[in-house]
């Protein structure tokens, strides 16, 4: 076992961890945050998509101890004070989900793009969003959602 200490969702943590364990494992299992999925195992859906040090980032191909030291944020953690963060708002609004196991990863990757740009085209999105697979929709509302979210955060940005 090794001793680890990370940040995560703004709260420090301090935890053993075997040397094999993977940041979704220690997320789901070791910190209950069950937001991150598990789709495949392989790094090809993009469900266990966390932001690490503001990067998105697939857990499932990052080592818990890879993180030591530095800062996750997860779905759960995107939310502030009560309130929804813009982009968990907008595919609420826009309908970007469906059965919703995609979604967080889709939010993650979706919130890196708009901290590095505020008004991506469609195509811009979509090429953001390719690492991350739904089976429900043909991704039109996803991209939708991903719009308003930047047009809101550049109001609030005014």
């Amino acid at each position: 076992m090794k001793k680890l200490s990370l940040t995560v969702n703004d709260r420090a943590v301090d935890i053993e961890v075997e040397a094999r364990t993977l940041l979704v494992e220690l997320l789901r299992g070791g910190l209950g945050l069950t937001g991150t999925h598990v789709g495949c195992d392989t790094s090809q859906c993009g469900a266990c998509t966390v932001l690490l040090d503001g990067r998105a980032v697939k857990s499932c191909s990052v080592l818990a101890l890879q993180a030591a030291g530095r800062r996750v944020t997860t779905i759960e953690g995107l939310a502030q004070g009560g309130e929804l963060h813009p982009v968990q708002d907008a595919f609420i609004a826009c309908h970007g989900l469906q059965c919703g196991f995609c979604t967080p990863g889709m939010i993650m990757n979706a919130v890196e793009l708009l901290n590095e740009e505020r008004d991506p085209s469609p195509a811009r999105i979509a090429h953001a969003l390719e690492g991350n697979l739904c089976r429900c929709t043909g991704y039109v509302h996803i991209v939708e959602s991903v719009q308003l979210a930047a047009r809101k955060l550049g109001e609030a940005a005014r």
